[in-house]
């Protein structure tokens, strides 16, 4: 076996290594501009997210203000195409839609727009299939009504989309009768 040659504890330790140098403006350029490209094939990013990774990679605002226009110039970055990605979304509600689109730097009046865009029909058949689907283990806690609500809530929709939706739900499920009741463990 052969021995392997111990390297320095520092990268510019070595008498190999060079002091780094500085780049000139296009360099730096076209280093951010390939930064952006990367990012934003990784993920659809807000204008504001995207902004805010160039930050960190650069302190200069004129040219990070020129790549961010050159990307969505050249269709990469687009905040209404990322708003309605967003709203489209199946399985949350328009105030999740709402809070997350606010929370990634859209625009309110295209956040109002895709809320608005939302289709309440699809909203409540949405709320009809998590219920089929969770109601096994929401019928095992004490309140299943309150549980679901709750579940349902934190997927942010709202309470006029989510009574109408239980009470449906409701409707078609079997009565309980007041013997078949869990046996919950008495409370010490």
């Amino acid at each position: 076996m052969r021995a392997r040659r111990p390297r320095p504890a520092t990268p510019d330790a070595g008498p190999e290594a060079r002091p780094a140098r500085p780049r000139d403006p296009q360099e730096e350029r076209d280093a951010l501009l390939a930064y952006a490209f990367r990012a934003l094939g990784q993920r659809a990013l807000s204008a504001a997210e995207l902004r805010g990774r160039l930050e960190r990679r650069s302190e200069n605002p004129d040219l990070i203000e020129e790549v961010l226009r050159r990307v969505q110039e050249l269709g990469y970055q687009n905040d209404a195409q990322v708003a309605r990605s967003e709203g489209a979304r199946r399985g949350v509600g328009t105030m999740r839609v709402r809070q997350t689109l606010k929370r990634r730097g859209v625009q309110d009046d295209l956040i109002q727009e895709v809320v608005e865009a939302r289709d309440p029909d699809r909203e409540h058949a949405e709320v009809l299939t998590l219920l089929e689907r969770r109601w096994s283990s929401l019928a095992r806690k004490r309140d299943p009504q309150a549980s679901a609500f709750a579940f349902l809530a934190r997927r942010g929709y709202t309470w006029n989309v989510i009574w109408p939706a239980l009470r449906e739900f409701m409707a078609g499920r079997p009565v309980e009768e007041p013997g078949d009741e869990p046996d919950w463990p008495e409370e010490d």
